[in-house]
């Protein structure tokens, strides 16, 4: 029982720390949201590491998306989905993870572990370095984007895809991990209203179940 004890009380620590930072800098309405979507992206691999069973992953997941949809509807709690934009972003994400679990677990934990994090890590930082460094910048599909932001998504997606392939003693593929990159990047860039959350990981994982054995 210490898995899933131990992945509630972080997702509590994330989420009171989220909170916190919402009152503290409320005019920093992106903060608190990038840093639910960063410390999120630690629960697959804890579920991994804790060898949480199907039968537990997925009703927790799917109980967990909805609860996201809930707040995204009523904002019981505010610094999850006080951003200056419509986006249905949290839901995406939650949705995601349900779906890899459906999908891949746990046989292929890696795969939904590569999904997760490049849209953890690689979207999450992109949006405060993006936010925080004067850069060009250009416009997609009403959502704004920046030369700081895309090269951050694509460098922190390389270095998530390479690191798990150490982790699951792969050989180290730089191409795949480059072309598994570039794609995400290029979806991130082209999808409106936080639906990046959902195709960035579904294909990563897809394209990390077909290209690494």
């Amino acid at each position: 029982m210490i898995g899933p004890i131990a992945i509630t009380l972080w997702l509590g620590v994330v989420i009171l720390i989220a909170v916190l930072t919402h009152k503290r800098w409320p005019d920093h309405q992106e903060l608190p949201r990038k840093i639910i979507h960063i410390g999120t992206g630690a629960v697959v691999p804890m579920a991994w590491f804790f060898a949480i069973p199907t039968l537990l992953a997925i009703p927790f997941a799917v109980l967990v998306t909805l609860a996201i949809a809930i707040n995204h509807r009523w904002r019981i709690v505010p610094a999850v989905e006080d951003v200056d934009r419509n986006s249905y972003g949290t839901v995406a994400y939650g949705l995601a993870i349900t779906t890899l679990l459906i999908l891949f677990w746990p046989g292929r934990a890696d795969a939904v572990c590569a999904g997760l994090l490049v849209m953890a890590l690689g979207d999450g930082l992109a949006g405060l370095v993006g936010r925080s460094v004067n850069s060009t910048r250009w416009t997609v599909l009403g959502q704004t984007k920046s030369v700081a932001g895309t090269l951050t998504m694509a460098l922190v997606s390389t270095l998530v895809l390479v690191g798990l392939m150490l982790a699951y003693r792969n050989a180290i593929a730089w191409g795949v991990a480059v072309g598994i990159s570039v794609m995400a990047t290029v979806l991130e860039q082209v999808s409106p209203a936080g639906v990046d959350n959902l195709s960035v990981p579904l294909l990563v994982s897809l394209g990390w179940v077909l290209l690494i054995s």
